[in-house]
């Protein structure tokens, strides 16, 4: 009882990662297109933090993928990479739930 608690707890983790890669993602196009600009003190704070909470996710992808130029892949490196902890994390809920053995 108390695995699959700490594994719904992990889980809520993770899709709150999830989301603020989303949010900080689609908040930088919206800056890069000038739609929303960084005068305003909200949103300069606003992709400051989404920014400081994502930032260290990113650095050890960023040392391992190839220089892509002006295009950042460690976003979505760490979105496949939150969807497979993900997988696991129900696998093993499941296992812990069924008592049968993780796999």
């Amino acid at each position: 009882m108390l695995t699959l608690t700490i594994i719904q707890i992990l889980q809520v983790i993770l899709n709150l990662v999830w989301w603020i890669i989303i949010v900080q993602f689609v908040l930088s196009l919206l800056i890069s297109f000038n739609v929303v600009n960084t005068s305003n003190n909200f949103v300069r704070s606003l992709y400051e933090g989404l920014d400081r909470l994502s930032e260290p996710m990113y650095r050890p992808i960023r040392r391992m993928l190839p220089n892509t130029g002006g295009i950042d892949f460690a976003p979505a490196v760490v979105l496949v990479l939150l969807a497979i902890l993900n997988i696991v994390l129900n696998n093993i809920a499941v296992s812990a739930a069924t008592g049968a053995a993780a796999i």
